[in-house]
């Protein structure tokens, strides 16, 4: 059974850094793209960023270009999310998601495992 378990989440200032991680198991990943989503309450869930297996490729949400990095590490089997410079606008849960392919879509049907979330709260 494939898992995708997110971690890092937290409490933060504006201004701030935090790093989420996703743990994958149950299956490898190999020649799979990533991604990272997020959704905030009363709104849809918003693409952040995905990026190939190799890392070559990776796609950006407009909102945290420049602020947020993502990056794996594809023999620990894990995704991590670099979030810097971090805003109130950034307050959502945060998920992880894994695709067959290795296109970094923006598009969260693309995905086919997604993980619980992890819950990023910034103060202003």
């Amino acid at each position: 059974q494939v898992q995708l378990v997110e971690s890092g989440g937290g409490l933060a200032q504006a201004g701030d850094s935090l790093r989420l991680s996703c743990a994958a198991s149950g299956r490898t990943f190999r020649a799979s793209a990533m991604g990272w989503f997020r959704q905030a309450p009363g709104k849809e869930r918003e693409f952040v960023a995905a990026l190939s297996w190799s890392g070559e490729a990776t796609n950006y949400g407009n909102s945290v270009k420049g602020r947020f990095a993502i990056s794996r590490d594809n023999v620990k089997n894990t995704l991590y999310l670099q979030m810097n410079s971090l805003k109130p606008e950034d307050t959502a849960v945060y998920y992880c998601a894994a695709t067959y392919s290795d296109y970094p879509s923006v598009r969260a049907d693309w995905y086919d495992y997604w993980g619980q979330g992890t819950q990023v709260t910034v103060s202003s």
